[in-house]
């Protein structure tokens, strides 16, 4: 059998980008951005006045003077005209470019102002430097410098930089399509009432959900456990998706055909089983030239193994996303493990005071304790090759909650 780490590997690598497509810039959240993002001008583009208050020279406090006439009021928006007296001021508001001749700016906290016998402030409280209270043009970014990079999945921060410089549309991935196909005879609709030796197909719910959250485009069918079927209606699925996510019917059992039916379909099978519980019938493969397959463990502890573990990589990859960092949880209590399996444990996880993510060890009642995972937050991935597991000890950790 494969290792984990062997398996996801093989999987990466069938993960060919997919083409990009312009999108309004209200639309781009959540994509992967598939262009560079450039400053078309300094940020800020001008001096910005970070107060409101008092636009005036320093070289004036520094010669000792604290009363200054008042010339105008400039508010944000407002063209700036120089300071026509360098021993005047002129009264400012937050935003506004600061005035030619002036290079500081006094906070309305620290002055005095009066009307009479003309509009006058006072100094009370000099600032400490040249510049107090400037956002000088060009400190934080200069025109021509990268601001985003391909591969970033864009949130709000970048949505707002892309903004500023004036794109209306971006350049992000295509959407991945994917099937979602339950198989099993035992699986009705959600929709409808089970008989007692039926289930609501739930996997296919989850992995639709957990698909939408990542990006993709989805669509949810259910297959029978039947060998001609699965041969008569997975070549359409082959062909109109970019992956096949398959839960069920990949183990040893009598009825499990998914394995020959891709098999004798053309699909190249890449491994079947991972050293790994839960999940150890995991099987993957690509059409030549085309879509990809995973055919996931039916147990819906194991799906979600294999979900967060394997697919939502391919997916990110495929998207041309940056590499996110492995996140790394910190056991709360020791565990025992004893087969020589990369054991995924279902943990609560919770900050400590000293910055780590702390993993509370929340068992599951097996592989198809669908509920069990209600009290979880993520599963934490043991390695092989120990049977103990010390509190204390840090393991990565893949979540399923935010």
């Amino acid at each position: 059998m494969l290792s984990v780490e062997e398996a996801y590997q093989r999987i990466l690598a069938t993960a060919q980008p997919l083409p990009s497509e312009p999108v309004p810039l209200a639309a781009a959240v959540g994509r992967v951005l598939r262009q560079q993002v450039v400053a078309d001008r300094d940020f800020p583009p001008y001096h910005r006045v970070t107060m409101d208050g008092l636009a005036l020279r320093f070289d004036a406090l520094q010669a000792g003077q604290t009363e200054f006439a008042i010339e105008r009021t400039q508010l944000a928006g407002d063209v700036p005209q120089p300071l026509a007296d360098p021993r005047a001021a002129i009264e400012i508001m937050t935003g506004a470019a600061l005035p030619p001749g002036a290079d500081t700016v006094v906070r309305y906290e620290d002055l005095t102002l009066a009307d009479a016998p003309a509009r006058h402030a006072t100094v009370r409280v000099p600032p400490p430097r040249l510049g107090h209270n400037v956002h000088r043009q060009g400190s934080d970014q200069a025109a021509g410098n990268l601001l985003l990079a391909s591969g970033l999945r864009l949130t709000p921060a970048e949505i707002a930089v892309a903004a500023t410089v004036g794109a209306t549309t971006l350049a992000v991935a295509r959407r991945p399509r994917l099937a979602v196909i339950s198989t099993g005879d035992e699986i009705v609709p959600v929709a409808a009432q089970p008989l007692p030796h039926q289930i609501r197909s739930s996997n296919a719910a989850m992995l639709h959900a957990a698909l939408l959250l990542d990006g993709a485009e989805v669509e949810a069918l259910h297959l029978p456990d039947d060998l001609a079927s699965l041969k008569e209606r997975l070549p359409a699925l082959l062909a109109g998706f970019d992956a096949l996510l398959l839960s069920g019917g990949v183990s040893k059992g009598k009825a499990d055909f998914l394995p020959q039916a891709l098999r004798e379909l053309g699909v190249t099978e890449h491994f079947h089983r991972v050293a790994q519980r839960p999940g150890q019938p995991l099987w993957f493969g690509q059409q030549p030239g085309g879509a990809v397959v995973f055919a996931l463990p039916g147990n819906p502890v194991a799906t979600f193994a294999a979900y967060y573990r394997y697919v939502r990589g391919w997916l990110a990859q495929a998207q041309g996303a940056a590499p996110a960092p492995l996140a790394y949880a910190a056991l709360t209590e020791p565990v025992d493990f004893q087969p020589a399996l990369t054991y995924f444990l279902a943990v609560r996880l919770a900050p400590a005071p000293d910055g780590r993510l702390l993993a509370h060890p929340a068992p599951t009642a097996g592989s198809g304790d669908l509920a069990g995972l209600l009290a979880a937050d993520g599963l934490l991935e043991l390695a092989p090759g120990q049977t103990h597991f010390a509190a204390g000890s840090a393991w990565p950790v893949w979540r399923y909650r935010p």
